[in-house]
């Protein structure tokens, strides 16, 4: 039976592990860039521009990456619903590959003049093409394949590797800084990252290779029930009522991610003064336990349901993140076992695939998943910095503030929804 509650085999773990591998690779390859932007900044542009302005631009192209993944990921899912989850998962793994090997050997500003930030936005817009795809479709994926009792671990486990690359990119961005000069840097040493990147890409596309097709399409496909028309006209028809729903949840997960994972080191060095070695090792290991959080709050959501882990988790981490910024600036010791703590409590957002998934029935999924997921992402994750900054100007706790607000998300999608289902029901 499809997705029944059998035990978890050998298969199952493989196709986990694979996934969660290959979204790892993929989504470093997403994320280099933001580590990189000093560098790039400096290279891409012209030199008597100020560097206010300069690292302005740059994070307007790391941004378009953000804005473009809706665009992306309605047309991987419109034939991830039609042609397959599989042939669609695996060819955003080869749109994130090319642009971020092509990225390693880009001429710069001083080789080819206006044309080099041009061709970096260009690869930029088909890296967020690509990870509009990934995500939905990687989460769609793991879910179709393993028994219903276990969709919580495998939302957790691909989550976790997607953070898992948000770590080995921080990781690869120290180690080129601390193992070259910055003239070496500025000079050749910058590309490296992206070019292995870019062998990262071919790797995992070699590893989805033995990933097999999802039991849910081949039985739709079968049956002949796939849908007919556009899949997504009919999520826009008949399912308006799980699209802000889903929504709701993706701003709890994406304003968490970039919120804690991305923005808080710099708001530690800035606002408190932290060391940049003290700032980027905090981050390491609250990433660290961001990704051991996903795969504990997967796995208890199995055994008390998603909708109780949002519950437990938004109140967990609206908690730990004010206590957290408001102990700051802290020892080093306290400010690493907070941001931990702020970290772990993160992971919950990793049941958000879950409930998602849930939400849009089977021949829709993709397309309702993609859209609510990557519309809503572009615009919570691509607000948050910019409205983080402004508020700080007048409040320190502008970030717990901004968290307490999703969390808040959370917290009433919770209640809501299974009240919403015992009525349809």
């Amino acid at each position: 039976m499809l997705n029944s509650d059998r035990a978890l085999t050998r298969k199952d773990i493989d196709t986990l592990g694979l996934s969660a591998l290959g979204g790892a690779l993929e989504y470093y390859d997403f994320i280099i860039f933001v580590f990189l932007a000093a560098s790039i900044g400096q290279l891409f542009f012209p030199p008597d521009m100020p560097v206010w302005l300069k690292q302005l631009q740059v994070f307007g192209i790391f941004a378009a990456g953000y804005l473009v993944r809706p665009i992306g990921g309605l047309l991987m899912a419109h034939f991830g619903d039609i042609a397959g989850r599989k042939r669609m998962f695996t060819f955003s793994l080869m749109l994130m590959a090319v642009p971020t090997f092509i990225m390693g050997l880009l001429p710069t500003y001083a080789q080819i003049g206006i044309w080099a930030p041009i061709l970096l936005l260009l690869m930029r817009l088909l890296q967020g093409a690509a990870v509009g795809g990934e995500i939905p479709g990687a989460c769609v994926f793991v879910s179709e394949h393993v028994p219903r009792r276990y969709v919580g671990l495998a939302s957790g486990t691909l989550f976790s590797g997607f953070t898992t690359g948000i770590l080995l990119g921080s990781l690869v961005a120290s180690g080129v800084n601390r193992y070259f000069t910055p003239e070496a840097v500025q000079d050749y040493a910058w590309r490296l990252p992206f070019l292995l990147g870019g062998v990262f890409g071919v790797f995992a596309l070699y590893l989805r290779r033995w990933l097999e097709e999802t039991p849910v399409f081949l039985a739709m496909k079968a049956d002949a029930s796939l849908e007919a028309g556009l899949p997504l006209k009919r999520v826009l028809r008949d399912h308006k009522a799980q699209i802000w729903p889903s929504m709701l949840l993706t701003g709890f997960l994406s304003v968490g991610i970039v919120t804690v994972t991305l923005l808080t080191p710099s708001i530690l060095q800035t606002q408190f003064s932290y060391p940049a070695a003290d700032a980027l090792q905090a981050n390491s290991i609250a990433i660290v336990c961001l990704t051991l959080g996903c795969i504990f709050w997967g796995a208890l959501a199995d055994r008390i349901g998603a909708y109780r882990v949002l519950l437990l988790g938004g109140i967990a981490l609206a908690a730990s993140s004010y206590v957290f910024y408001h102990a700051l600036p802290a020892p080093a010791m306290q400010t690493i076992l907070l941001y931990s703590l702020t970290g772990f409590s993160l992971g919950s957002v990793a049941v958000v695939p879950m409930v998602l998934v849930g939400l849009f029935p089977p021949a829709v999924r993709y397309s309702g998943f993609s859209f609510s997921y990557n519309v809503a992402y572009s615009v919570f994750g691509g607000f948050a910095p910019m409205l983080v900054a402004f508020w700080l100007k007048s409040d320190v706790l502008a970030p717990a503030h901004l968290l307490a607000i999703v969390c808040a998300f959370a917290i009433a999608m919770a209640l809501y929804l299974p009240s919403k289902e015992q009525r349809e029901g």
